[in-house]
């Protein structure tokens, strides 16, 4: 209740004159937006990552003055307004994520690659121009019609191209093998074979977490992209979405206290290491990234993670002295959505009454969407919605072919993605929200973003056995569970629910159990972090009809943050 307090103060304190205040540390009044300066990165293009975007977003709504870093798809800068929060997306060089081989020529494995100079791309471009500027030539001969060219003279100029569309064919079979080759060199080397092991072992006793230099020295690059942007922001408080993004973080904290200015870090860990892909081709990652970890988390003021179960794991592998603060991965619910706007049902063009089953999320082999694929054809008349942050990646079209095989294609429906702040309500037109991933690491501790999506959508779940979100759907009645990769228990938990759905959407009636899987519920939480870390940015109360003082509410009554030793 204090929290939910404290954001109407938020939205609505005002002085004499209308505007919003707080309270610094000597007493003076300053307008909302002076309340702090708060730069936070993210590694990414800040686009398709929902948790950053609403950080960022209700951060701003608080007051905050936010700016969001992330990393530009492109050479060039972009920049653009996020609600009230700016996003700035850099353009960052990354040589230094090159390994020394793709550098070299593979002379023993691939001796006929080309070097890795650029000469592949060039060759492959030069030999397309060759054969486009003999079809236009080939097509100019045909239609001259002039008479002083005789037939025997056009006939030799025919037979001229000819050959040389066949030696440009057999230079562009050529050109294609040595690229083919190169391609294997850069991208087959695999670090895991017994010499990345004793090199790994050997920087580990050298240098210990220190390491991460020698092992992952494409940290740098984010550091030197980020860095100096920073630095000149001159940040009060910096939030670090996730590792990589730690060290650039601290780095510039401990920039600024050199200088005299007291910048605190919140660092936000979106999943533990050991619980992601990368490090099973490359023994060398994750030793790397946890030497990051380790070497930069004690220098945060506090820690955010997204579940109880990874705020458990990373107070145990940093030793913090209390166990990071949980902000959930749970949906906006309060965003405006345009009138008239197309629900999921309308957008696939299915009617009213007929079975729909959606998924929402990413396209990888370890999310499970191959058991819906396969389930169809036991589901007489269902369809399945793919919302997806890549409709047309080769994985989906591997998947769409599997469903062509299996005579299902026409009832599998691939979207992209719908900005999060609507995406419940295009959700709600469906009959269940399926969760179908693999057991990993990560799937196993947290409630992901798409179960508080799907509940907002007051959507049946059908999820995987995976430990947190099965306990989580039994545990209030509104799902089911089937085994992991098991395409028959998937379709015996869709028929139950499909059959009988409303039994599962009543658990929703459940006083209490939406209204804290909201943002607007863990905004309050953040906000009362970055105030406990930032006390003298206290917010004064709105300002009474009568002239009599007003009240504030300070940082003392903000819930504690979760701190690193």
């Amino acid at each position: 209740m204090r929290c939910r307090t404290l954001a109407r103060v938020v939205r609505g304190g005002t002085d004499a004159k209308g505007k919003r205040r707080i309270m610094t540390s000597d007493g003076a009044a300053k307008a909302l937006g002076s309340r702090g300066r708060v730069v936070m990165l993210v590694d990414n293009g800040v686009k398709g990552d929902s948790r950053v975007q609403k950080v960022a977003r209700s951060a701003a709504d608080a007051g905050w003055d936010v700016t969001l870093l992330g990393r530009s798809p492109s050479t060039e800068p972009h920049t653009w307004q996020l609600g009230q929060a700016q996003v700035q997306l850099l353009p960052m060089k990354d040589p230094l994520a090159r390994r020394r081989h793709e550098f070299r020529r593979a002379w023993l494995r691939w001796p006929l690659a080309y070097p890795p100079t650029g000469i592949a791309e060039h060759r492959t471009q030069w030999v397309k121009a060759w054969r486009a500027d003999i079809r236009i030539r080939s097509t100019i001969l045909a239609l001259s019609l002039a008479s002083d060219r005789s037939d025997r003279h056009r006939r030799i100029k025919e037979r001229a191209l000819q050959v040389e569309l066949f030696t440009a064919r057999v230079l562009g079979r050529w050109v294609l093998l040595r690229t083919k080759m190169l391609n294997r060199a850069r991208s087959g080397r695999k670090f895991r074979n017994p010499w990345d092991r004793a090199y790994t072992l050997f920087w580990k006793v050298v240098k210990g977490d220190a390491a991460w230099r020698r092992l992952e020295p494409g940290l740098w690059d984010y550091e030197l992209a980020y860095g100096p942007v920073i630095d000149r922001l001159a940040p009060d408080l910096i939030h670090a979405h996730d590792f990589r993004m730690l060290g650039v973080g601290a780095r510039a904290a401990i920039r600024a206290r050199s200088n005299g200015r007291e910048v605190r870090l919140v660092w936000d860990a979106h999943e533990v290491l050991p619980g992601l892909r990368p490090w099973r081709d490359n023994v060398r990652w994750l030793p790397a990234n946890r030497a990051h970890e380790r070497e930069y988390a004690p220098y945060a003021d506090a820690v955010i993670t997204v579940s109880e179960g990874v705020a458990e794991l990373l107070q145990q592998e940093h030793h913090l002295h209390e166990r990071p603060t949980v902000v959930l991965n749970a949906p906006t619910v309060d965003r405006d959505v345009p009138v008239g706007e197309a629900n999921l049902r309308e957008v696939c063009g299915i009617d009213p009454g007929v079975p729909l089953l959606v998924y929402s999320g990413g396209a990888a082999p370890q999310r499970g969407l191959a058991t819906m694929i396969d389930g169809l054809p036991h589901l007489a008349g269902a369809h399945v919605a793919l919302v997806l942050n890549r409709p047309t990646s080769p994985y989906m079209k591997r998947l769409m072919a599997r469903a062509d095989e299996l005579g299902v294609a026409d009832r599998v429906h691939a979207l992209p993605y719908v900005p999060h702040g609507r995406l419940v309500t295009f959700l709600t037109a469906a009959d269940v929200g399926v969760i179908p991933i693999h057991h990993w690491p990560n799937h196993e501790i947290a409630l992901i973003t798409k179960f508080f999506e799907y509940s907002h959508a007051r959507l049946p779940l059908l999820v995987s056995d995976v430990r947190a979100m099965a306990d989580a759907v039994r545990s209030t009645g509104q799902g089911e569970v089937f085994r992991a990769e098991d395409t028959d228990d998937y379709v015996r938990a869709t028929r139950a629910m499909l059959a009988d759905p409303e039994r599962y959407r009543a658990a929703y009636d459940k006083p209490g159990l939406l209204e804290a899987w909201t943002w607007e519920a863990q905004a309050e939480v953040l906000d009362g972090i970055y105030s406990n870390l930032l006390p003298d940015r206290r917010l004064l109360a709105p300002a009474p009809i009568t002239e009599q003082p007003t009240s504030s509410i300070t940082g003392a009554q903000r819930p504690t943050a979760g701190a690193s030793a």
